[in-house]
């Protein structure tokens, strides 16, 4: 897919957007001309006007366009919408129903096949960014993505008659924040990214 006409769209709104409103309802910290932000662990400058992602570690990798206009979108959204703490599905977002299908494709089974034989490893990366339990499901987790944007997800272990299972929620007020496509996007993006990160850590246990 081509992003290019959406970045551009998403810079232009940047542009028109003040730094200072930016931080403020974003939840981010202004450092001279730019948002110092965190994503999946990774820290980077967002420069302003430029709309530039600059890693602040050695480690932190190029952010992929889809990220960037994720993320864009999220800082641009100048709102005081907070969160209302109802837990809601995909198909429950506005048009959410239609794409519940390629959503499930993208985030939630990928969500299974990488931690459902092993669920507590779900819990265990989304500790380590600084998520926690929620009780839901035999292994839930909530993961705040963005500072007004949690993610819950949540993995059921296979048993004698189903196998293992999943589902990935949102907030009530996920709608006012961003569009639904976006948490498709938004989803997908934690889940491999958890991935990555799973697989980090596993090296790490394996190499003590």
């Amino acid at each position: 897919m081509n992003y290019s006409a959406a970045h551009e769209l998403a810079l232009k709104k940047f542009r028109a957007c003040s730094l200072e409103e930016m931080a403020s309802c974003s939840g981010y910290t202004l450092k001279n001309n730019a948002l110092q932000l965190e994503f999946l662990g990774q820290s980077y400058l967002l420069n302003y006007p430029s709309g530039s992602f600059e890693p602040l570690q050695p480690s932190a990798r190029e952010l992929p366009v889809p990220t960037q206009i994720l993320i864009l979108h999220y800082v641009t959204n100048l709102s005081d919408i907070q969160e209302v703490g109802q837990l809601i599905s995909y198909k429950e977002l506005p048009g959410g129903s239609i794409y519940i299908k390629p959503f499930t494709g993208r985030a939630i089974d990928p969500l299974v096949r990488i931690f459902g034989s092993d669920p507590d490893s779900l819990l265990k990366v989304a500790s380590h960014l600084g998520g926690y339990s929620n009780g839901l499901g035999d292994v839930g987790i909530t993961y705040k993505v963005f500072s007004r944007v949690p993610l819950s997800l949540i993995l059921w272990r296979a048993d004698d008659e189903f196998p293992a299972s999943g589902n990935i929620l949102f907030d009530a007020s996920a709608s006012a924040i961003l569009p639904t496509e976006d948490f498709a996007v938004l989803a997908s993006t934690v889940v491999f990214g958890f991935k990555g990160i799973k697989a980090a850590l596993d090296q790490v246990v394996s190499l003590r």
